[in-house]
This record gives structure tokens, C-alpha cells and sequence, in this order.
């Protein structure tokens, strides 16, 4: 493991400081002999030199100052870089004293995000998928909160949220397993305290604000979130109810979400290399679509990972080059991956593939109004603009 420790450091640079001072001393001493054996050759007349070559054996010029320790060792933990600099021939005289050697930190950071790449040995053992698949329902929440625990809350309200939470992260480009995340802290949350509504924005922000520094390279900043909502929370608050959060859910933190189930799944199914990346990516948008709709939050992320699955790949319509892949053969084989019930995946899949519609339509109908206002707007503006503005314009 890479480490320094700052008081080996320290130990050093007084070490340093030490034979600078030793080295001083000798060399004035060295100055004020030679001033004294001067001023004795200018009284007897003798010659300095001559007198120094004919000095008794017993007496022995003063030793050269001995070779400076310098730490050999130099650790670099992340981006830091720590070196010892050494100014020679630049001792500045300041007040009688000269400046010592200087001890300086640097900070080296670069642009680029690194990103560990996937672990064969992990993705291929069958104990990991075992284990996610063990305690994946220790992270779910413990009931449908609409119901039993939130007033004031509307379902349209958490899908406003989500929605909220989802732009945020796709505007930031964070890691594809932020959002899911965080849609999991709220659920866990809304789950187990009785919330208002006034506080739901500033409770999806505490959740994108832990699950970014749980999964992001650079996690976002409070007050970047904060800008987020229009400066409608203060950092102090989003700091506070992040403590709030993190007690209610009690550290548990690192829940399984359905990104964990994904290479598991797709290295396990007689896909092409090359549409590998195409069918990963379609997953993950069918996920972060489930997360959006709060009639999933209770399915196990283990099914929502194959039911996204096995949507992504009937939707590429691979079964044309390899009849494994048809839906009837896929489901069967994506049932014994994660050991799940052929008929549920089958409805979940469903679902999900009803949430995609919906959601398309929802956007259609978007796009179609957006596209009427901005026709009207033009109309307006055309009639306007043809309108005389004076009297005499008018044909009669």
C-alpha cells in the first residue's frame, strides 16, 4: 500500500536544517581561523600559506561538511507528489539570517477521469452473482409508502423528482450508477419517514449528493446541487439533511442496484461482441426508465436487471442471427441466471416494456404541444408583423 507519513518528513527537513546550521558553523569558524592566522602573518610577516602547510601533525584542518540525508523514499498517494526542492546558491541574507532549504507540495491532478476496468475474474464467478443475488432484498423498501406512511407525498409528485434527479445527472455526465442510486435512497427514505413536500426537492438532492460520492470519480459539490434548484436550499441544509438521511437509512450504503446485475447477465448470454456495447447501453436506459416509475420500486433489482435485459435485446431484434435470443428462449435463459421465476420476469418485462410506451407517448405529446405553442407564437408574430400601421395602407 502507498503511504508517507508527514512526520518522517518533518523529521527529515529538521535533520536538514540541522546540518545547514552544523555547516555554517564550521564555515565561520573556518573564516574567523583564517582571519586569525592572517592577522598573524601581517604582524610577523610570515606567509599564511606557508604557516598552515608547517602546522604540527597533530593538528589537523577542520573535516569537510559531512553528505546531507535526503528522504530516498517518495510516495505518491492519488495526485499528490511530494518532494524536497533544494534552492542552492540563491541563500537570501534577511535580518542576519540565511533562508533554509525548503520543503514544498505539490498537487498534481489531471483532467482525465480513470476508471477501473471490469474484473474477468468477478464477472465470471458464479459466488458473486450468488451473493448479489443473497442480499439484494436487504436494500429494497420495507413497503409501498403511498399507502402506508406518506400524506402528504403524490405518486405524480416522486415522478416529478425522478425526473428532476435524472436530468441533473445526465447533465453533470455522471456515473451510470448514480441515478439509480439515488432514486434507492429516496425510496428507502419516503419508506421509513413521513415527509413533507416542500422538503422532496432537497431530498432527492441529499440522494444524488451521496450516491455521487459513492460511485463518481469527482462527486458534485453542494453548492453545484444547490444551483441545480434554483438556489431554493442552501448548502447549510443540504449538509444537515444529509446527516438526516444518512441516520434514517442507518450507513447502509452501498445497496445492489440493478447496474451491478448487468455484465453478470450479458456475458452470460450468446450475444455478439459488437453489439455488446449497443445492448449495455439500452439496459441502462430501460433501468434509469424504471427508476422514474414508482409501480417498480419494490421489484428486485435482479429482476429489473434481466427484464431491462431481455427489453433491450427484443427491441435490437437479435434473434434474427441467433434463435437463442427470441423472446420465449431468452426469458427461459435469463430466468436461470438470476434464478427467477419464469412468469414474473415474463409480467416484469411486460411492464416495462408498457412504462417504455407510455413514457414515448408522454414525450410525443410533449413534443406536439411544444410544437402548437410555437406555431401559434409564429402565426401571431406573422400577423403582426403584416398588420398595417397606417390608414392610408388599407385597400378599400
Amino acid at each position: 500500500m502507498l503511504c508517507f507519513s508527514l512526520r518522517a518528513v518533518r523529521a527529515a527537513a529538521a535533520e536538514e536544517e540541522e546540518d545547514d546550521e552544523e555547516g555554517e558553523e564550521e564555515e565561520e569558524e573556518e573564516e574567523a581561523a583564517a582571519a586569525a592566522a592572517k592577522a598573524r602573518g601581517s604582524r610577523t610577516g610570515a606567509n599564511p600559506a606557508v604557516s598552515a602547510s608547517c602546522s604540527s601533525p597533530g593538528t589537523s584542518s577542520p573535516p569537510p561538511p559531512r553528505c546531507r540525508q535526503h528522504p530516498e523514499n517518495i510516495f505518491i498517494v492519488f495526485y499528490l507528489l511530494l518532494f524536497s526542492h533544494e534552492k542552492k546558491g540563491q541563500q537570501k541574507v534577511e535580518g542576519g539570517k540565511k533562508g533554509n532549504r525548503v520543503m514544498e507540495l505539490y498537487c498534481l491532478e489531471s483532467d482525465i477521469v480513470v476508471r477501473a476496468q471490469p474484473d474477468p475474474n468477478l464477472l465470471y464467478d458464479d459466488r458473486v452473482l450468488q451473493s448479489l443475488l443473497t442480499v439484494e432484498d436487504k436494500f429494497l423498501p420495507q413497503c409501498s409508502y403511498f399507502q402506508r406512511v406518506q400524506k402528504d407525498i403524490q405518486p405524480y409528485m416522486r415522478r416529478m423528482v425522478a425526473g428532476w434527479m435524472h436530468e441533473v445527472c445526465e447533465e453533470e455526465k455522471s456515473n451510470e450508477d448514480v441515478f439509480p442510486l439515488a432514486i434507492n435512497y429516496l425510496d428507502r427514505f419516503l419508506a421509513v419517514v413521513p415527509t413533507r413536500k416542500g422538503y422532496l426537492q432537497l431530498l432527492g438532492a441529499v440522494c444524488i449528493f451521496l450516491a455521487s460520492k459513492l460511485k463518481d470519480c469527482r462527486p458534485l459539490s453542494a453548492e453545484k446541487l444547490c444551483m441545480y434548484t434554483d438556489n431554493s436550499i442552501t448548502p447549510r441544509e443540504l449538509l444537515d439533511w444529509e446527516l438526516v438521511v444518512l441516520g434514517k437509512l442507518r450507513w447502509n450504503m452501498a445497496s445492489v442496484i440493478p447496474n451491478d446485475f448487468i455484465e453478470h447477465i450479458i456475458r452470460r448470454l450468446p450475444l455478439p461482441k459488437d453489439k455488446l456495447p449497443v445492448v449495455r447501453k439500452h439496459t441502462q436506459t430501460f433501468i434509469a426508465l424504471c427508476a422514474t416509475d414508482d409501480r417498480l420500486a419494490l421489484n428486485p433489482p435482479s429482476m429489473l436487471a434481466t427484464g431491462s435485459t431481455g427489453a433491450a435485446v427484443c427491441g435490437l431484434k437479435l434473434d434474427h442471427s441467433d434463435q437463442r435470443l427470441s423472446r420465449d428462449n431468452l426469458t427461459d435463459l435469463l430466468a436461470k441466471i438470476t434464478n427467477t421465476e419464469v412468469d414474473c420476469l415474463r409480467g416484469c418485462q411486460e411492464q416495462i416494456e408498457r412504462v417504455l410506451a407510455s413514457s414515448l407517448q408522454q414525450g410525443q405529446q410533449y413534443r406536439r404541444e411544444n410544437g402548437i405553442t410555437a406555431g401559434n407564437k409564429a402565426r401571431e408574430q406573422q400577423d403582426q408583423s403584416s398588420t398595417p400601421t397606417d390608414v392610408r395602407d388599407v385597400d378599400l
